[in-house]
């Protein structure tokens, strides 16, 4: 008996664009298991790992059988670390039962637009920008407005665009800062005024600082600094290296917090308790060191690949001031981004990233290298790329 026909998906199963990377990704491993000797800067994961006190934690916190839900907004203790982090960090109070401990960043991206987008809502971000911050709100019915930016601005949104592009139509903003794929800045004085934009306007402020930890040219500051009626969202992802244990938070408006509340314990119950547990031993003097001692790495392999990358006939018209990436003009080369990436992976075994996932201002011109590998092997890319970029023909000088 032949088998009945599907029903249809959801429509905003189409709203929501593939990730490009993966693909190139899943190429270059391919090549890797064909015995290829592949140097991958195209995955946005520190290679670091978690310190030896969080993974002690875990294995206490296994040992003693902490693995039962946890309440919705997390355990206690882990919302006042994650608090004082902030002050200690950051220069900002936050009141700890405003934090919500969420699965990773992405989960409290999720909760954030369940919480505010209405389908049809105009939400404004930047183009270039991380690409499942438009999915998210694609979700939920919204609408991604995305704002070209570039050098003249250091890729980032600012106040006067803001009001230029500000429509009945647009319901609040969701910027990162520092940013993924530019890792550039918002500067702390223009996030006050964007943020005050959005408030004149009765409109909400969604701010990604997942990456506020690593920035290596000022002190970081939150724009938590600014008002308690904006969402902040954060993860122990990066400047903590716990990509896969899937740990984040939101600070959340005080009046809100109940709202998160009831979605996290319908959507998601609880972040995993283990990861909880094992989260707070990120805050103790021995593992803050480390997690400093490596962002000073992440700094020192800044400082060797973007001038290195100049050097190689590549443009870096900005020199990125946080998170670990570089977003670099390959026009000079090629004015196809996905071609010359695929290209460059094949005959070089360098895996870099198109700009095709980051929006639709000049994709085809730009690709993201991530630095989020040794030193050694950002030399050795280096190494590899410079013969083979000599032997193309310029597409332009």
């Amino acid at each position: 008996m032949p088998a009945a026909p599907l029903p249809p998906l959801a429509a905003r199963t189409h709203e929501i664009e593939p990730f490009h990377v993966m693909e190139m990704v899943r190429h270059a491993s391919a090549l890797e298991r064909e015995g290829r000797s592949i140097i991958h800067l195209s995955i946005g994961e520190p290679d670091f790992t978690a310190p030896p006190p969080v993974v002690r934690a875990l294995h206490e916190a296994v040992e003693r059988g902490a693995t039962g839900y946890t309440a919705a907004l997390g355990l206690a203790p882990l919302r006042e670390a994650i608090a004082r982090y902030h002050a200690q960090s950051f220069g900002v109070e936050v009141d700890p039962s405003r934090v919500v401990v969420t699965a990773g960043a992405s989960a409290a991206l999720l909760l954030t637009c369940c919480a505010l987008v209405n389908p049809g809502d105009g939400v404004l971000m930047s183009d270039p920008s991380y690409p499942c911050n438009r999915n998210f709100v694609a979700a939920f019915g919204g609408v991604p407005h995305c704002v070209p930016v570039g050098p003249a601005s250091r890729y980032q949104l600012d106040a006067a665009m803001l009001r230029a592009h500000w429509s009945d139509k647009v319901r609040g903003m969701l910027i990162a800062s520092p940013a993924n794929p530019t890792g550039t800045s918002v500067p702390h004085d223009e996030l006050g005024r964007m943020v005050q934009v959005a408030r004149d306007r009765g409109g909400f402020s969604i701010v990604d600082e997942i990456y506020l930890g690593l920035q290596y040219d000022t002190v970081p500051r939150s724009v938590l600094s600014f008002g308690d009626d904006i969402v902040v969202t954060g993860s122990f992802s990066k400047f903590f290296h716990m990509t896969g244990w899937r740990l984040g938070w939101v600070i959340s408006p005080p009046d809100w917090v109940p709202v998160f509340e009831r979605l996290s314990q319908n959507l998601f119950i609880c972040a995993s308790a283990l990861a909880q547990q094992a989260a707070l031993a990120c805050f103790t003097p021995e593992s803050m060191a480390i997690f400093e001692a490596r962002r000073e790495q992440f700094r020192a392999r800044r400082d060797y690949i973007v001038p290195a990358l100049r050097e190689l006939g590549f443009g870096v018209p900005v020199t990125p001031d946080g998170a670990f990436y570089v977003y670099l003009d390959c026009s000079r080369f090629s004015d196809d981004s996905g071609r010359f990436a695929l290209e460059l992976l094949e005959h070089t075994g360098v895996s870099l990233v198109p700009g095709l996932d980051f929006g639709t201002h000049e994709p085809q011109r730009h690709l993201r290298l991530s630095y989020a590998a040794s030193l050694e092997k950002l030399q050795e890319a280096v190494a590899r790329m410079r013969p083979w970029l000599i032997s193309r023909t310029p597409a332009k000088d």
